[in-house]
């Protein structure tokens, strides 16, 4: 096979697979503008016969979805923020910074790694009970705090940062946190990145957990507000759509806007690690 033919072999069958992966993504979309009842003709249709914005008007005039979009945007930023504070500071500790037992401590972590999350769910309900957290927000902010992953991922990007660098600034008097935030941020800017990319949007579709532990309908995130609506639309297709595209929206606007920082946080991560 000469070149010639492997690569346009190879190339078609990425443009098919990127065709098998959108088409669904795109009749989505259609649908959402479908009149109801419209996508459960057979065959069903491609495209909307007369568009409109019925169903988005319906779920923020009548399904609340305003408010649980709000509620999405609000613990998905409160989470990342957090979460990258506490998994930088520890990446970096774990990198660069002596201490007794470091080393066997982050073995643990790492080992804790095999441990499914489900595993933990009922001990972590039980925990945040006797806290006070369960129907809170913070029932879901402080389990997402800190990350093993997270907290790998800075450490392995950290490693490269040379030790004279860090040497030069304590000799000039700077201190542990001006170092923190004046040196090993900006180095540290695209892992940072990637990981906030990797945390929003875990937390942005994130179902089981606020399931869970939110049982107030005001505070649901639009995973869960989405399921809860199907229940009571089951037959509502084109509505459902519209929901789905207002739940996925937002996250693909938001991977789009950092793919670059995203795209040169996985390069660089993969040639420094």
């Amino acid at each position: 096979m000469t070149p010639r033919v492997a690569g346009v072999l190879v190339n078609g069958l990425l443009l098919v697979a990127a065709v098998v992966t959108i088409a669904p993504l795109v009749w989505m979309v259609s649908v959402s503008f479908m009149a109801p009842g419209e996508a459960s003709a057979f065959p069903p249709p491609l495209v909307p016969g007369q568009p409109t914005l019925l169903n988005y008007r319906e779920l923020f005039a009548h399904a609340g979805m305003g408010r649980y979009l709000v509620n999405s945007v609000v613990l998905t930023v409160a989470v990342t923020l957090v979460s990258l504070s506490f998994n930088v500071a520890a990446g970096y500790a774990f990198a660069k910074l002596p201490f007794g037992g470091r080393d066997r401590i982050f073995k643990s972590l790492l080992a804790a790694l095999v441990i499914p999350g489900q595993v933990a769910m009922v001990p972590l309900f039980l925990l945040l009970k006797q806290m006070g957290l369960v129907n809170t927000y913070g029932g879901v902010i402080v389990p997402a705090m800190a990350s093993i992953f997270g907290i790998f991922v800075v450490r392995q990007y950290a490693l490269s940062i040379p030790d004279q660098v860090l040497e030069a600034a304590r000799i000039d008097g700077a201190s542990e946190f001006r170092i923190f935030r004046s040196v090993i941020v900006p180095v540290l800017k695209p892992i940072i990145v990637t990981l906030a990319v990797f945390t929003a949007l875990g937390t942005w579709n994130d179902f089981m957990w606020p399931l869970i532990v939110l049982n107030d309908s005001d505070l649901y995130t639009l995973p869960v507000a989405l399921a809860s609506l199907s229940r009571e639309h089951v037959q509502d297709n084109e509505l459902m759509m519209a929901g789905s595209v207002l739940t996925t929206l937002p996250a693909l606007l938001v991977f789009l806007v950092l793919q670059r920082y995203y795209v040169d946080g996985i390069m660089l991560g993969s040639v420094k690690g």
